[in-house]
């Protein structure tokens, strides 16, 4: 079967040792509740090999790469209409997948940020996610208040998610190989359903104090706040990298409470 070529456009990097893509499927944990699992990016299906042995999951698998789709069709023939070619970002879950789902893969390192946002977008169905991600991208989003990696990605995975960092992976494991290390991250669903405040009002406060990170949230938020009410508000004499995310749902109850 002829080997499908990486394409520095797709952002692919292909891992090869076996030893790994057992490891990371491995780090799903079914007892969350879910049987469907969507492999994103699938390749030439080292990971996919390891999830079909698996009974108990019904396995989706999307590419948006031509060339690695009929590769696996020929492949994954069992698959049928679970093997989707098309892109990940522009998935429509509610018409493809149950209410509890998980997501997995070895993510193209270029748009990881916007899968993530994707996954944010769909967190009523993906109760988890087990992905590789470049490492600076996995710190990102396993960082705590008060450090320099600490952002947007970091407060509204950990808003809805549990961030695991698992493990890192060298660049050796990869055809091509990256000019980045590599890491293992698992996130998993809080039970809560939703923030205990008004959640577009927290996106909103979220993003435009680490928009303008550098200025206190008085200044970077002045848009979003009753200047007179809150006047005495110490919070906003912070930056948003000093907000945990229960800090930052208290801001939004406050400001929400003095329009």
């Amino acid at each position: 079967m002829t080997l499908v070529r990486a394409k520095k456009h797709l952002g692919q990097h292909f891992l090869t040792d076996k030893n790994i893509a057992s490891k990371i499927v491995e780090s799903l944990r079914p007892a969350n509740g879910y049987k469907q699992v969507l492999e994103v990016g699938p390749g030439m299906g080292i990971l996919s090999d390891f999830l079909l042995q698996k009974p108990d999951y019904e396995v989706f698998l999307i590419d948006i790469d031509t060339e690695s789709y009929n590769f696996l069709q020929k492949k994954y023939p069992q698959l049928g209409n679970r093997l989707i070619n098309a892109d990940f970002l522009e998935l429509d879950f509610k018409a493809n997948f149950d209410e509890k789902m998980a997501v997995i893969g070895n993510f193209p390192y270029n748009i990881s940020s916007q899968i993530l946002f994707k996954i944010l977008d769909n967190r009523d169905q993906v109760v988890e996610v087990v992905g590789m991600f470049q490492k600076e991208v996995a710190e990102r989003c396993n960082a705590k208040a008060g450090s320099k990696e600490y952002g947007i990605l970091s407060v509204f995975l950990q808003a809805y998610y549990k961030v695991e960092y698992l493990f890192t992976v060298k660049a050796g494991v990869f055809n091509p190989p990256p000019k980045v290390l590599s890491a293992v991250i698992r996130l998993t669903r809080n039970e809560t359903a939703a923030l205990n405040c008004d959640e577009k009002l927290f996106w909103q406060v979220v993003k435009a104090g680490f928009n303008q990170r550098r200025k206190t949230l008085r200044n970077a938020v002045s848009s979003l706040i009753n200047k007179e009410k809150m006047a005495d508000n110490a919070t906003l004499d912070l930056r948003a990298e000093r907000l945990t995310v229960d800090d930052f749902v208290k801001l939004t109850n406050e400001i929400a409470a003095a329009r």
